[in-house]
């Protein structure tokens, strides 16, 4: 009986193993790249630029509204999707409410592309949007894995005395791939969401050959000496919430404050995925609201 029972466990693990063998092959050969939003290009004034090869969507509201200040809007999808329609009408809504202009990089995505493709895209990119814009309203945002890619970012380019944004709002950030804090197992039993084993599949495509313990894949081990204003939205029901403390706690060593807005049972980016149960008028979203507005308490 027990011969059968470790045989059926094996014969169910080779083929979840050529499952994922199969999945990592169609996206090392598919070059994924997001589609230009007919929908928002429909409403606002939208450029799209060519930048290392890959598209970088500028939203900008009517003229007339049009507020001086910039947003530069890093989006998740665990480093291998592009951006979603929950993440365009999370766009939509900021636009709408807000009159600033955001701009939308469609970079790399793994396992095709590791994370050193990723920065040679958005490491100039960055350094040419600072040099346009008017630094005291200038914000970066990301959700999830952009949220990462958006702290990582700046821990480098910060070394390089670039100059930092007005403000950093990171969304339900993954700011550890490796995923070992020891409070996650307990979390995994309420998120509905996100599952550890499949991101730390995806994160094995992101990181390539080299990058698994590098800062720039895992910006929680990153330099955060010269960042400022940082404010983190994060539920109890995301694996990704224990992390959110340990990056605080070596932050303050640093003398720096990141401001958390924890909300009981939130799961992963709840107020931007319509499949988290929410709506974008929730308070979680106008928090974030208040907080690009600078109207947070």
């Amino acid at each position: 009986m027990k011969k059968k029972i470790i045989k059926s466990v094996l014969a169910i693990l080779l083929i979840i193993t050529l499952i994922i063998g199969i999945v990592i092959i169609y996206y090392k050969t598919v070059d994924i790249k997001t589609e230009n939003p007919k929908e928002i290009e429909e409403i606002f004034n939208v450029e799209i630029k060519e930048y290392s090869g890959r598209k970088v969507f500028i939203v900008n509201p009517k003229e007339q509204n049009k507020s001086e200040q910039t947003i530069l809007y890093i989006h998740g999808g665990a480093y291998m999707a592009e951006v979603t329609k929950d993440h365009w009408d999370f766009i939509k809504k900021i636009v709408e409410d807000t009159n600033a202009t955001v701009i939308v990089p469609d970079y790399p995505l793994a396992p095709k592309y590791t994370y050193k493709e990723v920065f040679n895209m958005m490491e100039p990119l960055y350094k040419e949007i600072v040099s346009k814009v008017d630094m005291e309203k200038f914000i970066v945002m990301g959700d999830s894995a952009g949220g990462g890619l958006a702290l990582a970012l700046e821990e480098k380019l910060s070394q390089e005395e670039i100059e930092m944004p007005e403000k950093t709002i990171l969304i339900s950030p993954w700011l550890d791939t490796r995923l070992t804090n020891p409070k996650i197992p307990e979390v995994q039993k309420r998120d509905r969401q996100l599952n550890k084993f499949k991101l730390q599949i995806a994160a094995l495509g992101y990181a390539g050959k080299d990058g698994k313990d590098n800062y720039l894949v895992n910006p929680i081990d990153g330099d955060l000496s010269k960042l400022k204003n940082i404010t983190i939205f994060t539920g109890t029901n995301d694996i990704l919430n224990p992390d959110v403390y340990v990056l605080k706690e070596k932050a303050e060593k640093s003398n720096i404050e990141i401001n958390i807005k924890e909300y009981e049972n939130a799961g992963h980016i709840w107020f931007i995925e319509k499949n988290s149960g929410e709506v974008l008028t929730n308070k979680g979203y106008q928090h974030c609201l208040e907080t690009i507005k600078n109207q947070a308490e």
